[in-house]
């Protein structure tokens, strides 16, 4: 990506660029994880310092970067939670508001948009217990003990569910793209 190798030279109107870009999309994410405005706003300023000191860490050969954003957004919002010894809300949130929370005003490319929509499709088409599972794996930030303890269920079983959900997930992506486009939708 040009404005990471622009950044990596140390270019300040690179980081604005990508900060204009893509802030919304950062917010939004510690917003629906933080549940609190200036926590969410700290937590986007912290990711986008982060870039600037260290651009390297994103690896183009290992996903794309705006993957790799939420996934250091994600995280870090999850760790300060636990540094304010907050559990991440139990609250059950629709894909489709979880979606329309995350792409809000986000110039996201059409590609990752169509990606987004077949995700929620796919994870709509799984059985209720492994959907709440994911959804609380990797949108809530919740561990697997944490996820029994909620749902009262023995540990071998949230483990089993999410492994079960996740790998059917992936069965299910890689059959929906080897469909043509009109199929999709």
């Amino acid at each position: 990506m040009e404005l990471i190798q622009r950044i990596q030279k140390r270019d300040q109107t690179a980081l604005g660029e990508l900060y204009d870009r893509y802030s919304n999309l950062v917010y939004n994410m510690a917003a629906q994880v933080l549940e609190n405005a200036s926590s969410a706003e700290e937590v986007t300023q912290d990711i986008f310092f982060q870039v600037w000191r260290w651009p390297e860490k994103w690896d183009p050969q290992k996903g794309r970067f705006t993957s790799w954003l939420l996934t250091v957004t994600r995280y870090t919002s999850i760790d300060r939670l636990r540094q304010q010894n907050r559990q991440p809300p139990l609250s059950r949130y629709s894909l489709d508001d979880l979606a329309k929370l995350l792409t809000n005003h986000s110039p996201l490319e059409e590609a990752q948009r169509d990606n987004g929509v077949l995700l929620r499709s796919l994870l709509k088409g799984l059985p209720h217990e492994q959907q709440d599972i994911i959804m609380m794996a990797y949108f809530r930030g919740l561990t697997h003990s944490e996820i029994a303890d909620h749902l009262k269920l023995p540990l071998g079983t949230v483990k089993s569910r999410l492994r079960l959900g996740l790998q059917k997930l992936k069965d299910l992506w890689f059959e929906a793209l080897k469909r043509p486009h009109s199929e999709l939708e």
